[in-house]
């Protein structure tokens, strides 16, 4: 206990020095922790070899209280592996000790401080432990009492409880105050407790700042079988200095150089020599998968007439034993979504995450963080309140697929709650995001498999309505790549599109075909890269470009296109959704929004 107190004393000394030297950062909120961290990481209960981050075997920390990421820095300079010279490049420009954790610090498993987060990250990385690669790590997750107020949170501590994740330990520093107030049950622990528990986890309540009770919560959290565990702490904000300690007012204020020399002098003498020690891991193989067969390229025949978003569920049971990494989740949807059909083949490696889209993703960045490749399906229109989580997966470089179905107005009755109108837009907007959008059951095989290849944020849009095939199987579809599929010398116009209008465009050229009038019709399947130069090519052959997507206008294919067109000086006609949508008939809306086989041919007629 002695020594874990002399450790504590230098977290503290160190999260002061950082915050003061940066000018910015939240020393108060780092300060909560420190007890409960240190007893974790130095009295023996986190296992985890430190000079191999990657160990599978590795217990994991995360600070889903992101903000906290000086104390999760000083843990670190106390495990020997960041100096104090590092510590004081906090928050300045090109220092991997920003502002919240990123995955640039090696000991960072996510990138974090959007609150609300971090326990659903969590659960992945604990669902992978327990049921894939069956390893006997734990998962610790630092949250904060504020983010107990964010709906994912209890999506998380909902579907651990199901999953029964008992290798899954929460942590809540419940310091009583947020960032403008007190928060909502303040230091009640009791009514933490009642409402985890409610959820089916086993909770504990200690005073965070007794290390023999943080202690004795370890204990009795590892050895608890069949439920997670959530350890709630009664914590001061700002522990350990007197005059910040349990003050309002003082969230993301670092101490001024004047007030740090008060604050050292309270803290009394540390001892810059003291290091902690982390016990080692396990050493274990993770589990392999049973597959059915081996890979083997598709093969349809020329009469097929099939949704995209049917063909899904087949690619991913036929390229499974290609990449064995791959794991399924879908939002309680498969029978859509056809996600259905890799459950049938593979059910141990599909996990169901009912409706809970934003723990669904945070889950999906939690399994990617342990190496696999996870395809996350929904309805493309409820991928917008999971908006977020995609955000954030891009700072975390994790490696997921996320397959968005029934999009357009083409999914016709249901109406628009249902309809995917701004996936486009949403997915483009991501950094090196890559957006694809088949058009027959062929290119959304193949394009399937190209996403399970490519390392990073791939969005795949599927089509709710059977569609027969443009292609033969032996065609490829590579991201950045596009499709001419009709084109002659005597072409005046080009049409640009995707999905479901690339039929309405296949069958506007043969009408206008019957007018003597050439079109080019280009399947732009990868709406993000752009195949630039086959639309450049277009420009200089053709008097203009017109677009046609099952999409709002803003952020979509057309927009897509004159960017990449900007500078050529192109004319470009966009043919989009634009009124208020409706429920009827696919081909009704198509009509209605103008977006129909009659509505190409009508503005070629304009154009040329």
């Amino acid at each position: 206990m002695q020594e874990l107190e002399k450790i504590g004393k230098l977290v503290r000394y160190y999260i002061l020095e950082s915050t003061t030297e940066a000018g910015s950062g939240h020393p108060t909120s780092s300060l909560s922790a420190v007890e409960l961290t240190t007893t974790l990481m130095f009295g023996g209960f986190f296992k985890f070899d430190a000079d191999n981050p990657k160990n599978p075997n590795n217990d994991r920390l995360l600070f889903s209280k992101g903000h906290a990421s000086p104390l999760l820095y000083s843990l670190w300079a106390l495990a020997g592996k960041v100096s104090e010279e590092e510590l004081l490049t906090l928050r300045k420009f090109g220092s991997k000790f920003e502002g919240h954790p990123m995955p640039s610090f090696e000991y960072a498993e996510a990138a974090t401080g959007s609150l609300g987060q971090g326990l659903s990250v969590g659960v992945g990385i604990a669902i992978n432990g327990k049921y894939i690669g069956k390893l006997p790590y734990k998962v610790f997750v630092l949250l904060g009492d504020s983010e107990m107020a964010e709906g994912s949170v209890w999506e998380a501590l909902e579907l651990a409880a199901y999953h029964k994740l008992d290798n899954l330990i929460g942590v809540l520093d419940v310091n009583r105050l947020g960032q403008s107030r007190e928060t909502m049950y303040g230091h009640d622990l009791e009514a933490y407790a009642k409402r985890v528990g409610s959820f089916g986890w086993h909770t504990i309540t200690i005073d965070g700042h007794n290390i023999e009770e943080v202690a004795k919560a370890y204990e009795e959290a590892l050895s608890t079988k069949e439920k997670p565990v959530m350890i709630i702490a009664k914590t001061l904000k700002g522990k350990g200095v007197s005059f910040i300690e349990n003050k309002d007012g003082l969230h993301g204020k670092p101490l001024t150089k004047e007030q740090l020399p008060e604050a050292l002098k309270e803290l009394g003498e540390v001892d810059k020599s003291v290091l902690g020690t982390i016990a080692k891991p396990e050493n274990m193989e993770p589990a392999k998968p049973e597959v059915k067969g081996k890979f083997e390229k598709a093969s349809y025949e020329p009469d097929t007439v099939l949704a995209t978003r049917k063909v899904y569920g087949k690619a991913l049971a036929r390229i499974f034993p290609k990449f064995q990494n791959i794991v399924a989740l879908d939002a309680e949807v498969s029978n859509s979504t056809f996600s259905k059909t890799f459950r049938d083949e593979y059910p141990e490696r599909y996990f169901e995450m009912f409706i809970a889209e934003q723990n669904m993703v945070g889950t999906a960045i939690g399994l990617s963080n342990r190496g696999k490749i996870p395809f996350v399906s929904t309805f493309a229109a409820f991928l917008s309140r999971a908006y977020d989580q995609i955000r954030m997966s891009q700072y975390s470089q994790a490696n997921i697929k996320i397959v968005g179905s029934h999009v357009g107005v083409s999914i016709g009755q249901d109406g628009p709650s249902q309809m995917g109108l701004e996936d486009l837009a949403m997915f483009r907007a991501i950094l090196n995001s890559v957006v694809l959008y088949p058009s027959d059951a062929i290119s959304a095989d193949k394009l399937v498999e190209e996403a399970a290849a490519h390392k990073g944020l791939v969005y795949i849009r599927t089509t709710r309505k059977d569609t027969p095939l443009v292609y033969g199987n032996d065609e490829e579809f590579k991201i950045g790549g596009s499709k001419v599929v009709k084109s002659s010398n005597k072409d005046s116009v080009t049409v640009v599109a995707a999905g479901i209008t690339l039929h309405e465009a296949l069958a506007a050229y043969e009408e206008l075909k019957a007018k003597d009038i050439n079109i080019r019709v280009i399947d732009l399947y990868s709406v993000k890269p752009v195949d630039s130069k086959t639309l450049e090519k277009a420009t200089k052959e053709t008097k203009a470009i017109i677009t046609v997507e099952d999409h709002f206008p803003e952020g979509g294919l057309g927009e897509a296109v004159k960017s990449a067109l900007a500078n050529m000086g192109a004319k470009v006609h966009s043919l989009a959704v634009t009124k208020m949508p409706k429920s009827g008939s696919p081909d009704e809306l198509l009509e209605y929004e103008g977006i129909s086989k009659s509505a190409i041919v009508k503005k070629v007629e304009e154009v040329v």
